[in-house]
This record gives structure tokens, sequence and C-alpha cells, in this order.
């Protein structure tokens, strides 16, 4: 009797050691998979927040491309056209610029309220933002022409600080090929756009800086 209740609480004690391995097998087992989880996701998460990061800069600057791109567009129509009736037409004058404009009327302006909002420097609708350049090409107003015959062209004038690797914009518009009967008019925009999200805080590869530059001609019957 003595001896089966041994031989029972032996094979009891073994089973009890081989399931307390096998448990311990498994709790093993699953930190090795936790830690390697661990080390999975912190190899995951910066390229998780560079995707992240980029697509809210490269969303940020399709809506800069736009909105910079229309107001020249806009600019050199309003400076053809005007404001008025044809039978009072008088055209817009180039200048001046935002606040030194307090009608709100010249071409310069116009373009640059065009862009507030969507420039990051933009201090208000009448500051004219430090990163922005806006060129005037017209006839009217101050600027006037040069040249004469085949060779007359609009004189242009400048507005804003030019930011940096900003190109060099000529004095004058080219000719237009039937002058001087018409007239080549241009505005031009140099915006430097800057990312929504700069990558030295993070230490990552994001968008650099960089220089926009959007020119539009329209030709104006002399």
């Amino acid at each position: 009797m003595a001896s089966g209740l041994r031989r029972v609480w032996g094979m009891t004690s073994l089973f009890t050691v081989l399931l307390s391995k096998r448990f311990a097998g498994r709790q093993s087992a699953t930190r090795r998979d936790s830690g390697q989880s661990l080390i999975e996701t912190a190899f995951t998460i910066p390229f998780l927040l560079l995707i992240a990061l980029n697509a809210i800069n490269f969303g940020y600057f399709f809506f800069t491309a736009i909105n910079v791109a229309a107001a020249p567009r806009d600019a050199v129509e309003y400076s053809v056209q005007g404001f008025q009736t044809p039978g009072q037409l008088t055209l817009p004058a180039a200048g001046p610029a935002c606040s030194s404009d307090p009608t709100r009327s010249s071409v310069s302006t116009l373009t640059y309220d065009d862009v507030t909002g969507v420039l990051s420097n933009s201090s208000g609708s009448t500051a004219c933002p430090n990163i922005a350049l806006v060129r005037v090409c017209t006839s009217s107003g101050t600027s006037g022409t040069s040249g004469g015959g085949a060779s007359q062209a609009t004189n242009c004038t400048q507005f804003g600080t030019a930011p940096p690797g900003a190109p060099s914009l000529g004095a004058t518009a080219p000719a237009d090929p039937e002058a001087p009967n018409f007239l080549l008019n241009q505005v031009d925009i140099v915006y430097q756009v800057k990312p929504l999200i700069p990558g030295r805080f993070f230490g990552i590869t994001l968008l650099p800086t960089f220089t926009f530059h959007r020119q539009v001609s329209m030709r104006q019957l002399n």
C-alpha cells in the first residue's frame, strides 16, 4: 500500500515538473517574441514618421504651388482688362504695393492679396511678406514703355523682397512680335517655399526649402 502511494506520488511529482518546464518554456518564448516585437517597432517608427510628415509637407507644397501659380495669371489679366467699364477704361497701375497702397487697387497689391494666407511669412493683408518678390511689367501708371517701333516694350517694377536664390528679373519685358500695336504685360512672383514641418526638429530627411518662380504674360492692345 505504502509502495503504491509512493509510486503514485512519484508519478505526480514527475508530471508536475514536466508541466512546470513546459509552462516555463512557453513564458520564455512569449518574452522572446515580445522583445522581438519591441525591436521591430523601434526600427519601424522612424520610417512611418518620415512617411507621415512628408505627406503633410507634400500636401502643403501642392496647396502653395496652386495659389502661387494662380496669382500672377489673375494679376496680369487684371493689368490688361482693368476693373471699370470699357467706356471709362482706366488700367490699374503696377504699384505701390501692400500697405503703401491705401486703395488696394494696384496690380502688385492684388497679387499679394491672392496669396495672403498661403505665404508662411505673411504678417497680414496690409504687409508684403519678406519672402516673396513680385515684378509687374505694364505700360499703365508710372511704368510706361521703353524703345520704339518693333522694340517697344513695357517697363517693369519690382515689389517686396527677393528671397534667397531668386532669379535675376529684368527691368523690361520682351517686345511683342507685333509691337508697337501690341505690348506684353508680365507679372512674376518669386516665393521661397518652406516646409510646414522642418526636418531639423526630428533629425530626418524632409522636403528642403527652395525657391518657386512663376511668370505669366498677356498681350495688351496699345
